[in-house]
């Protein structure tokens, strides 16, 4: 998600002036702050470390303890949080713990002296150290909050659907009939990692979805609230959760969201690369089946950070090894592309290139690829993207209240991943790789895959009955 700093916060004071953003007690204002910067320590081992691989339930939840067990998966050594003596050690040099990553064994941590945070690569139990943020300006965001319209209009409502605006997003995957069948998303749980979730706690619409929780990975954040800024992620849950018939009804509306802040949307740095990590080992813990990632990196604000093409192996940047493991961890995970199809990258995203995973493009209603969609293949060779779904003039709702139509494989991610829940729910006895395969295997491309159009659009009631006789033999 590249973005002008310098250009947003010039429209952001333009538009509240001009257009009446509210004001919210208890948000922040612009104001000054000092530079400071973020390292990220990988570290040797996990010595010290008073957790057990026999003893799972001091770091992870019963439900993320009954996926891995459903699924025949064993903890290793990457699941065993970090060392609390190597943490304990850090603190003791005056440098803040903003962040750790057990499955990378990394460590983020924050001071206003750079020089204190270099010192660090020093110390016996550090592999390595660098710095993956640094403050650009002296302001901070203010925190705003959109107008709200508080209903929908008249014109939105549909006599005829009962899916009212998700109608041909859902019809596109026939994934009615499997609505149809009972399948819904009940008992499944999607962690959604995003940039913001703008008023899904105040908006009528979400009142009737399922949300477990929030938690904000961003340390350089004015606030822990998601639901005050950027409304990204309320577009991308929209288009799984809501559930107003007749108006607009979601892929997966009778599941279960956790939503957690990752991106930092007033920048672009590689520690959002750990923050997403934080978030995928958070959704790990909690116990979500599916995660669904409408985020992706490349360039950065500092050049010499970007990423090549020839990291493209799922493994090389920490974001896509961190994205590689989750089927391992029993998760599956949906990310979009990218919409870089028609920029000088074109390439997928990082960590659309992840092995394991679901990686979506974007289509129009008549099927066609989009022409900003990105495309693989991955360095390493392999298909990209994996399948299709729409993503030009998908319908969502917005930070304020209202439906609306937006282009990007943002939101052809949420539209697939509503559908693997509704899918996992009707075969629950389905491995993570298993499921991730019957949707490649159901979509229209399959007996020619290629890496513009990958294995197409799922046909999820074709993947429901392929699964189910996979499961009789």
């Amino acid at each position: 998600m590249k973005k002008s700093l310098l250009l947003f916060l010039f429209l952001t004071v333009v538009v509240s002036i001009v257009y009446g953003h509210n004001k919210q007690k208890g948000d922040s204002v612009l104001k000054p702050i000092e530079t400071s910067y973020i390292y990220r320590l990988t570290l040797k081992d996990k010595k010290g470390t008073p957790y057990e691989l026999s003893k799972p339930e001091k770091f992870l939840s019963r439900k993320s303890i009954l996926r891995r067990e459903r699924q025949g998966l064993a903890l290793d050594s990457t699941d065993l949080p970090v060392s609390p003596v190597y943490l304990k050690l850090l603190r003791n040099r005056h440098v803040a713990i903003v962040g750790t990553s057990k499955w990378n064994n990394t460590v983020l941590v924050l001071s206003k002296n750079e020089k204190d945070l270099e010192a660090l690569a020093t110390l016996p139990f550090v592999k390595k150290a660098q710095r993956v943020y640094k403050t650009k300006i002296n302001f901070e965001m203010p925190s705003l909050r959109d107008n709200i319209t508080g209903k929908f209009q008249t014109w939105n409502k549909s006599e005829k659907s009962f899916y009212g605006e998700g109608q041909k997003q859902l019809d596109m995957m026939d994934g009615k009939r499997l609505h149809d069948a009972g399948f819904r998303g009940e008992n499944m749980t999607i962690a959604v990692l995003d940039a913001g979730f703008m008023n899904v706690d105040r908006i009528p619409a979400f009142k009737n979805v399922n949300i477990l929780g929030t938690r904000n990975f961003v340390a350089t954040a004015t606030s822990d609230n998601v639901f005050q800024q950027m409304d990204h992620g309320t577009k991308t849950l929209s288009v799984m959760a809501m559930n107003q018939p007749n108006v607009f009804v979601g892929t997966a509306p009778g599941a279960s969201f956790w939503l957690l802040r990752s991106e930092n949307f007033d920048s672009e740095n590689t520690v959002e690369e750990d923050y997403w990590a934080e978030a995928a080992e958070f959704a790990d813990s909690v116990g979500a089946d599916i995660i669904s990632s409408s985020l992706g990196y490349h360039h950065f604000d500092d050049s010499t950070a970007n990423h090549y093409y020839y990291e493209q192996d799922g493994h090389t940047a920490l974001i896509s090894r961190t994205a590689s493991m989750l089927a391992d961890k029993g998760i599956v995970c949906v990310n979009s592309a990218g919409n870089d199809g028609m920029g000088s990258w074109k390439k997928i995203n990082f960590p659309a290139d992840a092995e394991n995973i679901l990686t979506v493009g974007a289509i129009t209603f008549q099927g066609l690829n989009t022409p900003f969609s990105s495309v693989g293949p991955t360095a390493d060779g392999r298909i990209k993207p994996d399948v299709m779904a729409v993503g030009n003039s998908t319908a969502v709702v917005s930070g304020s209240g209202s439906i609306q139509h937006n282009n990007g494989t943002s939101f052809s991610c949420p539209t697939v991943a509503g559908m693997v829940a509704c899918l996992w729910q009707a075969l629950p006895n389905k491995s993570a790789k298993e499921i991730i395969r019957l949707v490649q295997m159901s979509s229209n491309n399959v007996e020619h895959p290629d890496n513009i159009y990958g294995y197409g659009v799922p046909d999820f009631w074709r993947a429901y009955t392929d699964g189910l006789n996979s499961s009789a033999k």
